[in-house]
């Protein structure tokens, strides 16, 4: 029997929490139908994680995509289609991926894998990044540097402890809600690794507690800066990102296997920390970084 796995019409970090509560029902090797399409919007995080959740399973899942052209279009400009077809069994013919014009995009999605896919990815955006973030987002210049550093250390996450390949994508869009229209930059990168409760469990920076779960584990990474590295120094990087996130009145979620912790600003309302979550493999992140207003 194949059970289909329906996409809210909203794509975005906190919904496809919906995806995975259902996918959790299956087996890894269930056959399962993806079925996107009435989905309308998909966030970076949406679209990366859609991909993610591929990697999950042991037989191939199929995908339906978005009915609406402009939708399945814009999925096919940012390169969706062109990483899923390896993963999923797409169900109807698809737009071919074109150049992402005026998508938002800053950078489309990219598979990370090896550390020169971070150095490639840093270089192709340097300058787009200084437009967008001085030019629209109103920041000052030096933003630019913390921008391809925080982008780099997020990527690099994905090399140093993921132990397989993970997704980045960059793009820039107005928060009607959330920013009263302003607009806001968002990096989401999403892998099926190991997590973080696996990599630091044999830390010897790792906390003593007789409790060692994902809630933990994420709680001593992003907010206590712990690695798995011995070495002092090593394994600065979430705690550089947070640096950066608060000194732009950003924001910064993480999950991994059942938990997701966030750090999170005065113009939105997400919760600190959430657990018992339905167990989706690896470490998905997102970062967002607001338009300064006078």
């Amino acid at each position: 029997m194949t059970a289909v796995i329906t996409v809210p019409s909203s794509l975005n970090d906190l919904s496809f929490e919906q995806v995975l509560d259902q996918m959790a029902e299956q087996p890894t090797d269930a056959r399962v139908i993806v079925d996107a399409r009435h989905c309308t919007f998909a966030s970076p995080y949406g679209l990366t994680a859609l991909l993610t959740l591929a990697q999950t399973r042991t037989a191939k899942p199929t995908l339906l995509p978005p009915e609406d052209q402009d939708k399945s279009s814009y999925w096919a400009r940012v390169g969706f289609f062109a990483h899923a077809e390896d993963l999923y069994d797409i169900q109807g013919a698809v737009p071919r991926q074109r150049a992402p014009k005026e998508s938002g995009y800053l950078l489309e999605i990219t598979p990370i894998v090896k550390s020169d896919d971070v150095h490639t990815v840093v270089e192709r955006i340097r300058d787009k990044a200084t437009e967008i973030l001085t030019e629209k987002l109103h920041l000052v210049s030096r933003a630019t540097m913390g921008f391809t550093m925080t982008l780099s250390e997020a990527c690099q996450n994905i090399v140093e402890h993921a132990g397989r390949g993970g997704w980045l994508a960059v793009q820039v869009y107005k928060y009607r809600e959330r920013l009263h229209g302003r607009l806001a930059v968002v990096i989401a990168v999403c892998d099926a690794g190991v997590g973080f409760r696996r990599s630091l469990e044999s830390s010897p920076r790792r906390p003593l507690t007789d409790r060692w779960d994902d809630r933990i584990a994420l709680e001593a990474a992003v907010i206590n800066g712990v690695s798995r590295f011995p070495e002092a120094g090593r394994g600065q990087g979430l705690k550089g990102i947070r640096g950066y996130v608060h000194r732009w009145e950003g924001k910064l979620s993480v999950r991994s296997g059942t938990a997701r912790v966030a750090v999170v600003p005065k113009w939105d309302d997400d919760l600190a920390l959430r657990e018992n979550l339905a167990p989706f493999p690896g470490a998905q992140l997102q970062i967002t970084i607001p338009e300064k207003v006078a």
